[in-house]
């Protein structure tokens, strides 16, 4: 499978001036060595993982995300640095609950095959988003193009969307190489063939056609065995 790759003057590292790399370890708790993401799928309850990824220097969430809540089991952790997310999401009541602690990061893959004017673009603002929301959509160009050339998807022939929690670990990889990263929350790793999304949060969902799982899946599963992230059960 392709890593990520260097697109030129957006590319991160020692000295980079890209600017979702430099959004995120603003937020973060310090140097960002350690980089957890944290997907939607259900969790067990599990102290050991939820202790890892709140250890994690930098925690990023996706869309309707949960967090452990006091007295009950713990499963997935109660931090977040950096929200990935997408317009049609579905808010919790974690969503927004510390938006002005947290840096968002929308992502808007589907955008390469709809070029619309800015002045419309920017007046698609959800009701349901607080009025003072600050957020930074995620370059194209930077960060969707490159992971579905590692995808190997042929989204110059059908339409082919990166699901959100793609996203999220493809942006941790790109802008933090050498960071220690987990993750934990996505189905895709064991089941590559389902139709429905259950979540943590509660809900069931189908898997929209736009979304190609199984090459995400399999991408995951290449970079746990070999040794480049590890996958928390």
């Amino acid at each position: 499978m392709a890593e990520p790759r260097d697109t030129g003057p957006g590319s991160t590292g020692p000295g980079s001036t890209d600017p979702v790399g430099e959004l995120l370890t603003a937020y973060a708790a310090g140097p960002v060595r350690r980089v957890a993401v944290v997907g939607n799928a259900p969790l067990a309850p599990s102290a050991a993982r939820a202790d890892e990824i709140d250890a994690a220097d930098l925690v990023l969430r996706c869309n309707s995300f949960v967090l452990d809540r006091p007295g009950e089991p713990r499963c997935q952790g109660s931090r977040v640095h950096g929200v990935v997310f997408s317009r049609g999401l579905l808010a919790t009541e974690f969503s927004y609950a510390r938006y002005s602690e947290v840096a968002y990061l929308v992502t808007e893959p589907s955008r390469i095959y709809a070029r619309r004017p800015l002045a419309r673009y920017v007046k698609e603002w959800p009701r349901w988003w607080p009025d003072d929301l600050g957020y930074l959509a995620v370059p194209n160009h930077r960060f969707t193009l490159p992971l579905l050339d590692a995808l190997a998807e042929p989204w110059q022939e059908q339409v082919c969307v990166p699901t959100t929690g793609m996203m999220a670990l493809w942006i941790a990889r790109t802008c933090f190489p050498d960071a220690d990263l987990c993750f934990a929350g996505f189905s895709m790793v064991d089941d590559p063939d389902q139709t429905s999304w259950r979540h943590q949060a509660g809900d069931v969902s189908p898997i929209g056609g736009a979304h190609h799982i199984g090459p995400e899946g399999a991408l995951m599963r290449s970079w746990i065995d070999e040794g480049k992230a590890r996958f928390l059960r």
